[in-house]
């Protein structure tokens, strides 16, 4: 009987630990293969509420194949009535041993990168947040056509918790 009721016990836990509270919209776009440099990942979103400050994420799963220490992405946020803000964005994915960040225990490492803090999504309707790398090698100046390493990309929005 004590085996069963470990059982329920462990069941709970998990669930409460999956339930994320925290997100107002969580999306991933899965990479085939390679990130080839033209290829934009798109994230459509209506916010819930134009009174209330939100952070912004950007969602990174990655292998081993990444071999780059850093990330470099154009983010762009298109707002309803045709604003654009677009932002060129650096994050350290290694350290310098060349160990991957990232949570998890596999050779999947996923990064949760602070994008925008305290947003206030003011006008009505879908705004569209795109991302797209920018990577180069050293000393080159065409950057990386196919980047290998990344499998998804994704887009996160939380509250700002004052």
């Amino acid at each position: 009987m004590p085996n069963k009721f470990s059982w329920i016990v462990l069941t709970v836990v998990l669930m409460g630990f999956s339930c994320d509270s925290n997100q107002i919209f969580d999306e991933y776009k899965t990479v085939p293969n390679q990130w080839h440099k033209d290829s934009v990942m798109s994230f459509t979103v209506t916010p819930p509420d134009s009174t209330q400050l939100y952070n912004l994420f950007i969602n990174i799963r990655n292998t081993n194949d990444y071999k780059f220490s850093n990330l470099f992405l154009i983010a762009e946020i298109d707002f309803p009535n045709g604003k654009i803000v677009k932002d060129t964005l650096e994050y350290q994915m290694a350290k310098p041993d060349g160990t991957l960040l990232g949570e998890g225990f596999t050779d999947v490492k996923e990064n949760k990168l602070w994008y925008k803090e305290a947003v206030k999504f003011d006008e009505i309707g879908p705004y569209t947040i795109t991302i797209q790398h920018v990577m180069r090698n050293n000393g080159e100046v065409e950057g990386v056509d196919n980047l290998e390493g990344i499998t998804d990309v994704g887009f996160r929005i939380e509250p700002a918790i004052n």
